[in-house]
């Protein structure tokens, strides 16, 4: 790629990423010009193949995502899975509990992956697909945590009654907001456990880069 094409990609992936950081409320020609440092003639340019592609699309003035990262979008999570799996299945073992992948789907939290323990006798079902409020249960109170405080949390039956749950945030991912976790019946060990579950979101980050 020559070094123009190369930063006509930039420029066009910088685009979409401002279409995509004005959440609900539409952008304007002149605000994604002011938000990539490019000429509204350049913008116009670039929103030429975006849309035709059906990442975007334009009403009038403004420019909204179109339903082209949707499909993107489906493609992702069966590949983000697959990725997780290995990791939650190594992690599920270790610690004897139900281990999962949950990521932030607007205001909720979202479990796209699940892997049960073999070792077991009992363990708690947790399906994927399930949802939660994004600020409920050890998932999404992880999400909370601060780099170089204690890397996990736990919580007791918000989720589930009379399971526990301990999380821990996947960092480092761009465009991820997500965390792994355990949920078990009765009690963890946070001593035990919570150093398993850093360790298996922190290989996570590396396997998704």
């Amino acid at each position: 790629m020559t070094t123009e094409g190369s930063l006509t990609l930039e420029r066009g992936l910088a685009l979409l990423q401002a279409v995509a950081d004005a959440g609900g409320e539409a952008a304007t020609i002149s605000e994604l010009a002011d938000s990539i440092g490019a000429s509204r003639a350049a913008i116009y340019r670039l929103l030429g193949p975006l849309s035709a592609r059906g990442l975007v699309r334009r009403d009038g003035s403004k420019v909204r995502l179109g339903v082209g990262v949707l499909r993107l979008a489906e493609r992702v999570m069966p590949q983000l899975r697959a990725a997780a799996c290995p990791v939650l299945r190594e992690l599920a073992e270790q610690v004897a509990a139900t281990a999962h992948l949950s990521v932030v789907d607007g205001d909720e939290l979202e479990s796209v992956a699940v892997v049960e323990p073999s070792s077991t006798t009992a363990h708690v079902a947790y399906r994927v697909g399930s949802r939660q409020p994004v600020g409920s249960g050890a998932a999404g109170m992880a999400l909370r945590l601060r780099p170089g405080g204690r890397g996990w949390v736990v919580a007791g039956g918000e989720v589930q009654r009379g399971t526990t749950g301990l999380a821990a945030p996947v960092r480092g991912v761009s465009g991820l907001r997500a965390s792994v976790g355990v949920i078990a019946l009765g009690p963890l060990d946070p001593e035990r456990v919570g150093p398993r579950v850093v360790e298996a979101a922190a290989t996570l980050t590396e396997v998704l880069r």
